[in-house]
């Protein structure tokens, strides 16, 4: 009764009328007000407790080898350096990361025998500061036997394929198979099976803010005490403590008060926070560790990379009766918890938003050369998305059918809510036929195919590009569990729920405080959990302080707790309601014991707690709520405490996955609609987007500002999934976009205006109403812009990211090779293991004899190669050297081995090195030859073949080419200036003294 009274109260003022509630409104930011001022509290800006020492961290160059030694003696000598951990040391004081399936397979947060990614950490490195710490990494000399890499999820699968993990055989982690329905009798009796093969490529978050970890360990209590920029879930506090020898209670994790974006990413810090947690323990004193920009994109989690094959069973009018998936999932070198989640999340909603009663699935997870997957915006959406919307588009052109009534003849009906999916979701509400008919008329879709066909009459390419996607919110715990049988499952014991946390608390003059346990990066939680809690109490939302920082030895949570799967306004905003609602129940019970009124009859408005009826007899909020804290004993009986109230909230709607392999995987389900016009410049192939239109129905809107900034975060972000962003890798494992210059993000110059159109159909399974808002355009934008661009080139197949370049491989075909005598040094080749080719030839003024004896002499190789600080002499055709290159914005040292074979003197020899260090590794192979000239001195001409790993081959493509020529040709005009002859011919070659300094090579 109590309740109910509260709910209509918290909008009646003390005149009587009705005001307007603070939630739906976009009222200014909290945060804004410190982030744009520059006083934002990130982890790097945070003080240290006394005594902090530093790490960096040794990262492996190869993507795949053994480890055969690490010599750190020298390391450990420099100056500031306390200890140095490798593998062997980590192993004793941790125990194995968790893995995500059952399997006889170790799961490290460092390199113990095997490198497995470039990038992997194989030592670190504790120091008085962390430039210190880096200094001495370059001292360590790991030696390796690479090993050939796999990096292509069906190559993994391949019979001789190398294996990564013996507990893998084959690579393959899991392969499972669902049935639902009856797929074989619909695929029987349709008019048509239609088939798309999609690869979906690698790409990731790039927050503003890296990962950040400091970690410290008291001997005393054998516990760890923690500060890291993490945000959840923390099902994985389980796994850092079981990693680090210590019951949970004895591993308290704190956040700090900001956090510079995520996006799902920083959930995989936890292996760090490991790491730097065992170095705390070895050195005895708390450890920092802030990841820098090239770790960051070379080494932390990314989005998976998924092979789809996916049928449909359709009918001759496009009425879609089945459908067919065989995924073969990517999640690179280790499979960590909570992988393979990307996979499963999407389980319970893999016919979209259609009514399709029969599906076949094969779901498969292998191994691969390339970094660990893990959580990301969308979280498995795209993946999914882009599969099935880009057969429905595929459908319409196969039948001649209009896309969007192909959409349409499929939707959930609108009075089928909520609707149950046939792998298990449950849709809560919805009206997609609704949202739809807005979304053509609000986005004037007649006049966008109007513009489309007037273009094509003029000869453009011009494109339009539709997707229908449900968004799912609030995922359910359970949901992983799918990845074991019905029999494992109940072996292992029952797993569902989606658990959320809020505090609210009142203290002595009656301010109001909540805590959530639920990390932001950028979702404005102080302000919507100001909004919602004061609309209970009737107060301004500026009387409402909110806390978001966490702690897990003193603050309430649950393993399901964290920021991710866009629980925030569904799931916490309205558990910090419910919590605000119980304490206003009793501050109602006390105010009308003094008011001498019926509970009912009070509201609670402009900062009082008045009668409803009577609204002149009222007693002040801050009065009411304080009592308990002054005077207990004048309460009545039956109110109990108003000082704190802790409310952990859980679904029923969430439930394990039945026996048939049926799962809820989220709790709420909002609505995408989106629909764009692309025109494609038919010179360079550019895309520009004429116009965007996103429907969106999220159910209850809490904030409307915050909304649509969510929503063209997402956008922009999807945008450069499909045009712009993709990690690269060789076929050899070496990771090829490590810096922006490679890695490309759309910029504000190239992401369009969106028209954002919305539709409340509010929820019937959360306190508020809302849903998940955020990750939906990470889901239908790609696949929208992707179905435009097959619009307007008329293709059948579009991978992405839609660059120019793979696109005219499309449309034009393989690029034709130079015309002869256009260049005398062969292009780089992009792919394999990064060969690097080229050719020069020098002119000297002494005797081929005198050259010869030269190219055997180590005082001479010392001073002419490039950077080269000592040279020694092992045999006569033997030398090792130790140099410092740089290459772009790394520079490092490297021990270089250089053999000298086929020895024709003094005409000819062929010259073998390679050069590895901290940065990465370079091997090379010339053949120079020497002839006398017929002025008495010797013709020298050369031809070598190179190729760069690791760090440098990271750094930038466009690069390494240059580089090479630089470094190499460094080499023959420092012998021929030492003969005292010309320098080498050919116009690039006379630059070289002039480029090494552009690309950082040093003498």
């Amino acid at each position: 009764m109590a309740r109910a009274a509260v709910r209509s109260a918290s909008i009646i003022g003390q005149d009587g009328a009705e005001h307007r509630p603070w939630v739906g409104r976009s009222m200014e930011r909290v945060e804004d007000a410190a982030l744009l001022s520059g006083r934002g509290r990130f982890i790097d800006d945070l003080g240290t407790p006394p005594g902090t020492l530093h790490a960096a961290i040794l990262r492996s160059p190869h993507a795949h080898a053994d480890i055969v030694s690490i010599d750190a003696e020298a390391a450990s000598r420099a100056p500031g350096v306390a200890a140095i951990l490798t593998g062997e040391h980590v192993k004793a004081l941790t125990s194995s990361l968790v893995v995500g399936v059952k399997a006889p397979v170790e799961c490290w947060p460092i390199a113990t025998d095997r490198v497995r990614y470039v990038g992997e950490p194989v030592a670190v490195v504790v120091a008085t500061d962390r430039a210190r710490a880096e200094d001495a990494i370059d001292l360590i000399n790991v030696e390796y036997r690479p090993r050939v890499a796999v990096v292509a999820p069906l190559a993994a699968l391949a019979p001789g394929a190398p294996v990564l993990h013996d507990g893998f055989p084959g690579n393959l982690a899991s392969d499972r198979s669902f049935r639902y329905g009856d797929p074989e009798q619909a695929f029987t009796e349709a008019a048509h099976r239609i088939t798309i093969d999609i690869e979906y490529p690698r790409n990731s978050c790039t927050p503003i803010e890296t990962y950040g970890v400091i970690a410290g360990y008291d001997a005393a209590e054998d516990a760890f005490d923690v500060l890291a920029n993490f945000q959840g879930p923390f099902s994985i506090h389980t796994v850092i403590s079981r990693a680090l020898k210590v019951p949970g209670n004895r591993m308290r994790l704190r956040t700090p008060p900001d956090s510079g974006g995520s996006f799902g990413v920083k959930q995989g810090v936890f292996p760090y926070i490991v790491l730097v947690a065992a170095a705390s323990r070895a050195v005895g004193r708390p450890v920092k560790w802030i990841e820098d920009r090239l770790e960051h994109l070379a080494a932390s989690v990314s989005a998976t990379n998924r092979s789809t094959t996916l049928s449909a069973a359709v009918t001759a009018e496009g009425r879609i009766l089945a459908l067919d998936w065989d995924q073969v999932e990517d999640c690179g070198a280790h499979l960590r918890a909570p992988e393979p989640a990307t996979l499963y999340r999407m389980h319970g909603n893999l016919t979209g938003a259609y009514d399709i009663r029969h599906v076949k699935v094969r779901n498969r997870v292998v191994v691969t050369n390339k970094t660990p997957t893990g959580l990301n915006r969308g979280f498995g959406g795209p993946q999914v998305y882009f599969a099935l919307e880009r057969l429905v588009h595929r459908i319409a052109v196969g039948l001649d059918l209009d896309p969007l009534e192909i959409i349409k003849r499929n939707l959930v009906p609108a009075n089928a809510f909520p609707y149950r999916t046939a792998t298990g979701a449950l849709l809560d509400s919805g009206n997609y036929q609704e949202a739809i008919a807005r979304a053509v008329e609000q986005g004037a879709f007649a006049e966008l195919k109007t513009r489309r066909d007037d273009a094509r009459a003029q000869g453009r390419l011009y494109g339009i590009g539709l997707a229908a996607v449900v968004e799912p919110s609030v995922s359910n715990m359970g949901y992983i569990t799918t990845v074991l049988t019905a029999a494992e499952r109940r072996k292992a014991g029952p797993k569902n729920g989606a658990q959320a946390t809020a505090t609210v608390a009142l203290d002595p003059v009656g301010g109001v405080s909540v805590h959530v346990a639920s990390v932001p990066q950028g979702q404005g939680h102080r302000t919507v959990l100001s909004q919602v809690v004061a609309d209970v109490f009737g107060l301004n939302p500026r009387d409402v302080r909110v806390n978001t920082e966490i702690d897990t030895a003193k603050d309430a949570w649950s393993i399901a707790s964290g920021n991710y799967a866009s629980r925030f306004a569904a799931a916490v905003a309205g558990t910090a309601k419910l919590a605000a609602e119980r304490i206003a129940g009793r501050l109602a019970r006390i105010a009308a014991s003094q008011l001498n009124v019926e509970v009912a009859d009070i509201a609670f408005a402009d900062g009082f707690v008045a009668s409803r009826h009577n609204p002149e007899n009222r007693i002040g909020f801050s009065r009411v709520a304080a009592l308990s804290h002054w005077s207990p004993g004048s309460l009545p009986d039956e109110a109990g405490q108003t000082i704190r109230e802790t409310v952990f909230w859980t679904p029923p709607e969430l439930t394990a996955p039945d026996d048939e392999d049926r799962i809820n995987s989220s709790l709420c389900h909002g609505f995408i609609f989106d629909f764009c016009g692309v025109e494609i410049d038919r010179a360079t192939l550019e895309i520009r987007i004429d116009r965007y239109v996103t429907m969106h129905d999220c159910g209850t809107i809490l904030h409307p500002g915050m909304v649509d900034g969510q929503i063209r975060g997402g956008f922009a972000q999807a945008l450069g999934a499909a045009l712009y962003e993709e990690y690269a890798y060789g076929e050899d494992g070496s990771f090829l976009t490590g810096t922006f210059a490679d890695y490309l993000l759309p910029t504000a110059t190239e992401v369009p205006e969106p028209q954002i159109i919305h539709m409340e159909t509010p929820s019937p399974f959360t306190p508020l109403g809302a849903k998940g808002v955020g990750e939906g355009n990470c889901m239908s934008t790609p696949v929208c812009v992707a179905n435009a661009v097959a619009d307007a080139l008329g293709l059948s197949d579009v991978t992405l990211p839609l660059v120019p370049a793979r696109l005219a491989d499309r449309v034009r075909g393989p690029e034709q090779a130079a015309p002869a005598g256009r260049s005398s040094v062969p292009a780089a080749e992009r792919g394999g293991d990064r060969r690097l080719r080229g050719a020069g030839s020098a002119t000297v003024d002494t005797a081929p004899e005198q050259v010869w004896t030269m190219l055997l002499d180590p005082v001479t190789l010392q001073s002419v190669i490039p950077g080269c600080r000592r040279v020694d002499r092992v045999s006569d055709t033997h030398f090792r050297a130790d140099v410092t290159l740089g290459i772009g914005p790394v520079t490092g040292r490297y021990r270089a081995d250089v053999t000298l074979s086929d020895l024709d003197p003094p005409h000819a020899v062929t010259l073998r090195g390679r050069a590895e260090g901290a940065l990465g590794f370079g091997s090379a192979e010339g053949r120079i030859t020497l002839e006398p000239d017929d002025k008495g001195g010797t013709r020298l001409q050369y031809a070598y073949e190179a190729a760069i790993g690791g760090k440098v081959a990271s750094i930038g493509g466009r690069l390494l080419d240059g580089a090479t020529r630089v470094i190499i040709g460094q080499f023959f005009a420092a012998l021929a200036r030492k003969a005292g002859g010309e320098a080498p011919s050919g116009s690039w070659l006379a630059l070289f003294g002039r480029l090494a300094s552009m690309f950082g090579g040093r003498r």
